[in-house]
């Protein structure tokens, strides 16, 4: 149970770990340090790359075992796709594996219905989005400041993390995605416990 050796620890201890093993970890920091080039307005790197780096080092596994790429969220008021596919092309300077993903939210409910099915409210911000994450467990967030200092979001703390929990989101209907991802993720950390999509 050695990978749960920091469970226990109250949040603010649970934070300086979790930053002290993604500013060391190396595709991370080089991910950070090309998205800070790149000036985005409110970026942030999220959920996979971040939590799933986590389980990595807990459980001795390599450092990008079971992860598919880094997602890059950005808030850019103009939400025309030619906006956002001049951002892409000129994203360079990031390592191949694993690759990048560049994301304006203030796009996200123009395809949201298409892709999911349902339609959503726009959102306001990087972080709004990350509020929204199907799994609370997911809903991370980090960007390295011109000081290089990493900046933490984690509206729902890191315990689940940490406890290898992968606990729904309610906030919106997201139970599809809740049980897709969590299978994935098992396939991957079998020390996961996921949490059932509570019923209404």
């Amino acid at each position: 149970m050695t990978h749960l050796r920091y469970a226990h620890l109250p949040e603010p201890e649970l934070r300086e770990v979790f930053l002290d093993i993604l500013g060391n970890t190396s595709f991370l920091r080089l991910a950070l340090e090309t998205a800070r080039c790149l000036n985005l307005p409110d970026w942030w790197i999220v959920s996979g790359a971040l939590y799933n780096t986590v389980w990595n080092h807990l459980t001795d596994r390599p450092e990008m075992h079971g992860i598919k790429d880094i997602d890059l969220f950005y808030f850019d008021p103009d939400t025309s796709w030619e906006a956002e596919d001049r951002v892409i092309k000129s994203a360079t300077g990031f390592a191949d594996n694993p690759p990048i993903e560049i994301r304006n939210q203030a796009r996200v409910h123009l395809w949201y219905e298409k892709h999911f099915g349902r339609t959503i409210t726009p959102l306001t911000s990087c972080k709004n989005g990350i509020d929204r994450f199907a799994c609370k467990t997911h809903c991370v967030g980090l960007r390295l400041e011109p000081d290089n200092q990493l900046t933490l979001y984690a509206p729902y703390g890191l315990r689940d993390i940490f406890a290898f929990n992968i606990v729904p989101n309610p906030i919106q209907d997201n139970r599809k995605t809740h049980i897709e991802k969590a299978a994935r993720a098992r396939l991957n950390w079998p020390e996961i416990t996921v949490v059932p999509w509570p019923e209404k």
